[in-house]
């Protein structure tokens, strides 16, 4: 997410990188690239122009420390400035009541329906009991979307498909969530446009008829301005509490994130990025402006990682490690571990300074699923005694994998390389298991 804007704020700052002193000409001469940097990643104008005027303001009159870079000095001011237009602190979510209710609204295909799949697997995973309420009644698959994900995160789903009284059915979901003791009832109603007075009628009066402790207004970031136009007219109609952005894979310009707060004066709460139901974040706005000007997310990665990471499988395979018994089981089992964490190309971003290093270099995404592939094609002899693999067997793997045997060739030479490191990294062995396998990745 926000290559491009990432890309032109780091050409904008090097005018500065490398000058012996901050003037007033090399800051206007940069501030006009920021400004021209934002507006095309479809930042408000308003925005655009209330922040480099303020950088500016800040910049003009600095004492630049001895020990401090002119550039250094003038990043800082704009990591600040954007932590401010993106909303300064993060934003509490804390849904109360007996059940707490969480309602979601937004306009048609914004994701209303995986967030609310999503936040019920995250409140889950909290240790919270959780019932779904499936009140789009005019989308035709809506419900039935709802069911297949609950079933897939473990969650309940309340859903009355002959009902076509939204409201009813969000107060039965309550009803219902009381008498089987569910802590938080998270309804999903059905998209509308802001233009449509009936159905905006509708979504406040279920609001009403709920009185929801939370109110999340889902925006699909890929529609830039539009989505912060969007938000103000439903926030006028609904004061709703908080806003989730999703599809923020998609969009690499980033301008709804960066106006979004400003515009509507109400924080982002959620960020949603691809369709697994893990892939759900809290939104933190000083995260979010490290990751803009390429610094990465240290915090977000390590959160991901104790997400991802079994206890136990570490300690099991760090016996294994230490008495040299590593095989292709256990291969397989750190590939599923890290694809836990998400999308790699996503967390190699939150390493500072990978997103500008391998900006470049091409990432093989189909790398975890041929080694799956080749591993899933060996049997159970092969898979721990990986020392037995001759011609025949890897050609037989091949084609059970529909991979060449190039291919299952250069994943046993990797994975014998992995044994030697081990061998002499015994005590540090399970990291040198993750980098070699982020090495196999790239090749």
């Amino acid at each position: 997410m926000f290559e491009s804007l990432s890309q032109k704020l780091d050409l904008a700052l090097k005018t500065l990188k490398g000058t012996g002193s901050i003037t007033e000409l090399n800051i206007a001469e940069t501030t006009k690239e920021i400004r021209r940097a934002l507006l095309e990643a479809d930042v408000n104008y308003k925005v655009a122009k209330e922040v480099t005027d303020k950088i500016r303001e800040q910049a003009i009159g600095q004492k630049v420390m001895i020990s401090v870079q002119p550039g250094q000095l003038f990043i800082k001011i704009v990591y600040d400035e954007l932590v401010k237009i993106l909303g300064g602190q993060t934003a509490e979510f804390s849904p109360k009541g007996n059940p707490a209710v969480v309602l979601i609204a937004g306009l048609q295909g914004s994701g209303k329906t995986t967030f609310t799949a999503k936040l019920g697997n995250l409140l889950k995973k909290q240790g919270k009991q959780v019932l779904l309420a499936a009140c789009d009644i005019y989308r035709p698959a809506a419900i039935d979307q709802l069911k297949t994900l609950g079933a897939q995160i473990g969650v309940e789903v309340f859903a009355e498909p002959e009902n076509k009284n939204p409201i009813e059915i969000a107060r039965k979901a309550i009803e219902t969530a009381k008498r089987i003791h569910k802590q938080i009832v998270i309804i999903d109603t059905a998209g509308r446009l802001a233009v449509d007075e009936e159905m905006m009628q509708e979504i406040e009066a279920i609001k009403k008829a709920v009185n929801p402790s939370e109110t999340l207004f889902v925006v699909d970031a890929m529609t830039g301005q539009d989505a912060v136009n969007t938000a103000k007219v439903f926030n006028d109609r609904l004061d709703f509490d908080g806003i989730v952005l999703t599809k923020l894979d998609g969009d690499t310009r980033g301008g709804a994130a960066l106006s979004i707060k400003t515009i509507v004066n109400k924080p982002i709460k959620f960020i949603s990025i691809g369709e697994k139901p893990d892939t759900i974040d809290a939104f933190h706005p000083d995260r979010m402006a490290q990751r803009i000007l390429g610094f990465g997310d240290v915090i977000t990665l390590v959160e991901k990682a104790q997400q991802a990471f079994d206890e136990e499988e570490a300690k099991r395979l760090n016996k294994k490690i230490r008495k040299n018994q590593f095989d292709y089981n256990d291969l397989l089992a750190q590939v599923q571990q890290i694809k836990k964490m998400g999308d790699f190309k996503d967390i190699l971003s939150l390493i500072p300074g990978v997103s500008k290093l391998m900006k470049d270099t091409q990432i093989d995404e189909k790398a975890f699923v041929r080694i799956e592939a080749i591993i899933n094609s060996m049997t159970p002899k092969e898979r721990a005694n990986p020392d037995i693999l001759d011609s025949k067997r890897k050609s037989r793997i091949a084609k059970g994998s529909g991979t060449s045997i190039q291919q299952v060739n250069q994943l046993v030479k990797q994975f014998e390389e992995m044994r030697k490191l081990m061998k002499i990294m015994n005590k540090n062995s399970t990291s040198a298991v993750n980098g070699k396998l982020k090495k196999m990745l790239r090749r």
